[in-house]
């Protein structure tokens, strides 16, 4: 399977078909920017350091969260247009941590980033783990 495209059928309502293929609308948002901002950053030779790096990426990070744990507990709810667009967000945050990352491993930035998503992302998992599947 492509990497852009890891949804089954029942949760095809979560892509865009682009020419036949199926792509995850939240990651069609996320990796481009992603990779657009790491390779920005390091263009621009952009500083390792800003004051308000850990409150910008978590911010940027969270709704992509909120947005994925609302999915989980309404499979039928959501829109791509709002999927794409939190990737989006989701992308520019990676791109910063990542970018950070890179040059000093484990940055206070990716660890906040790490332990939001984990926060959210386990008992949304937990919660949802054992609920029927459509179709």
């Amino acid at each position: 399977m492509f990497w852009l495209s890891h949804h089954r059928q029942e949760e095809y309502n979560r892509t865009y078909e682009v020419g036949g293929v199926r792509l995850c609308a939240r990651c069609l948002g996320t990796y481009p920017v992603l990779l657009a901002v790491l390779g920005a950053l390091f263009a621009l030779r952009a500083p390792v350091a800003w004051a308000w790096d850990v409150p910008v990426v978590l911010g940027l990070t969270l709704p992509a969260l909120v947005d994925w744990a609302l999915g989980r507990f309404r499979p039928a709810g959501g829109h791509n247009a709002v999927r794409t667009l939190t990737g989006v967000l989701l992308g520019a945050a990676l791109g910063r941590s990542l970018y950070i990352h890179v040059q000093r491993p484990l940055p206070a930035v990716l660890l906040a980033q790490a332990a939001l998503v984990t926060a959210v992302a386990l008992p949304v998992i937990l919660a949802t783990y054992r609920r029927p599947r459509p179709g």
